[in-house]
């Protein structure tokens, strides 16, 4: 706890309580989930909590996920790249262990000089969802799940891409163990480390496991009852993990399909809707077909989810590596369904009673960003209360073995659907629609014309 000081910022405050640190990392969420800014010396660092803010170019978050400017828009060097004002997200001001001198870090926030909020900006826009649901006296309570892989430090500095070898004497695993104890005993170190790390920056880390993979892994979020802070706990336990990853020498990886034959890694978001009085309003009678209790407001929530979907999938899989993981049979949803407590659907209810009836939507890769992700989810939420759509009949068994709507599961088409809905554009604004969907077109066709090793592999010699 900071000591309080009569008329103290946060930043005299905690500069105050740690007279050592002599930097500060500000950082900016981009539209790929990818964190950028500028390192503070620890006397600029007020100028984050005052009116002068610190000035960076509006272009910062609308950049491909190379870093590189995108040409196809009127945004970086053909509008001039101007600097906007960014302000410290308040409660987000903390060390980072794992630097080698003693550092903080900060989130922040953009916004336009006459202090409105920065168009571009992934809080602002998830704000502005979550302003929605105010409106219908409702608040989202958001818990966030991410999947990620440890993998050879060594191996990767020669371009060579396998699991991490155990930080603790062991014998490498290359197969699936999932739940498997002696995969948390191999990787003890770095991720004691990391529930440390998160301790210091009171990130609510709350479990660790094992997932379906060698080298790979979950960590659950607690809930939290503002969808913001949810998502700013989020991106900072993603930088978190590689942090301390990078100290102990192994890359940590949220991509989303790192290796073709194994499974790929996920973002789950848990969400939940309180009243004013605080009661949970997705609690309700049970659904006999699933197990589970499901009200009225919790169908039409799943209705609204059903029906924009296809169209959220540009933001729920952003690059193309993203549509490598929706594949059936993984564990990773391709089609628009829902269900108990089933794995295989895109919607699961896990919840058991009214205190925990909540949706775990479980489409979104590990490597999409958590504030679009959010913002999509709430908004085909309010969609479908607002316009009390019903959703099909939930997926008993295997979703995969079951018909469904079919979602775009290749990038150009998933941008299409995207370009052409109106759900989420009606949420987004059509000016940030248009620059996302701009910036993951001019990405999508750079790709493409790229000329990958499995065309040499494929047609070289046959073609």
């Amino acid at each position: 706890m900071l000591k309080q000081r009569a008329g103290a910022t946060e930043a005299e405050l905690f500069l105050d309580a740690h007279p050592e640190i002599a930097a500060v990392d500000m950082l900016l969420p981009d539209m790929n989930g990818i964190l950028r800014g500028k390192q503070l010396a620890r006397d600029y660092l007020g100028k984050l909590y005052n009116s002068d803010g610190v000035r960076m170019p509006g272009s910062i978050y609308l950049l491909d996920s190379t870093g590189q400017n995108v040409t196809a828009y009127a945004y970086g060097t053909r509008d001039g790249d101007p600097d906007y004002l960014c302000h410290a997200v308040p409660g987000t001001l903390a060390c980072v262990p794992w630097s080698k001198r003693p550092a903080a870090q900060v989130l922040a926030s953009m916004y336009e000089n006459d202090g409105a909020p920065f168009f571009a900006d992934p809080r602002h826009v998830l704000a502005a969802v979550v302003g929605r649901l105010a409106e219908l006296r409702l608040k989202p309570v958001v818990a966030i799940e991410y999947e990620f892989y440890l993998l050879d430090g060594e191996a990767a500095a020669r371009g060579e891409i396998r699991p991490a070898k155990p930080t603790t004497p062991a014998y490498p695993t290359r197969q699936t163990n999932v739940g498997g104890m002696e995969d948390l005993a191999d990787f003890e170190p770095v991720l004691a480390d990391i529930h440390v790390a998160c301790e210091a920056q009171s990130l609510p880390a709350e479990t660790v496991v094992s997932e379906y993979a060698a080298g790979q892994f979950e960590i659950n979020l607690h809930y939290c009852a503002d969808a913001l802070t949810a998502c700013d706990q989020a991106i900072l336990l993603e930088r978190c993990i590689k942090q301390v990853a990078r100290k102990h020498g192994i890359v940590a990886t949220f991509m989303a399909k790192p290796f073709a034959e194994q499974a790929g890694s996920g973002l789950h978001v848990h969400v939940s809707l309180l009243d004013e009085a605080g009661r949970n309003v997705f609690g309700g009678p049970l659904d006999k077909r699933i197990k589970r209790p499901v009200s009225e407001t919790m169908r039409h929530a799943i209705g609204g989810l059903i029906a924009a979907m296809p169209e959220s999938m540009a933001l729920f899989a952003p690059n193309a590596n993203s549509y490598r993981r929706l594949r059936p049979g993984t564990y990773a949803p391709t089609r628009a369904n829902w269900g108990g407590n089933n794995r295989t659907v895109s919607i699961r209810l896990p919840g058991h009673d009214d205190a925990s009836a909540r949706i775990e939507h479980r489409v979104a890769g590990a490597d999409a960003n958590p504030y679009l992700v959010t913002a999509a989810v709430l908004a085909g939420i309010h969609h479908g209360i607002t316009h009390r759509l019903e959703p099909p009949p939930p997926v008993v068994g295997d979703a995969y073995a079951q018909e469904a709507p079919e979602m775009p599961v290749r990038w150009s088409r998933a941008l299409d659907v995207f370009q052409q809905g109106r759900i989420i554009r009606s949420y987004l604004g059509d000016r940030y629609a248009d620059a996302f969907a701009t910036a993951r077109r001019f990405e999508c066709d750079n790709y493409h014309y790229q000329i990958q090793p499995l065309d040499y592999q494929w047609y070289l010699r046959n073609a």
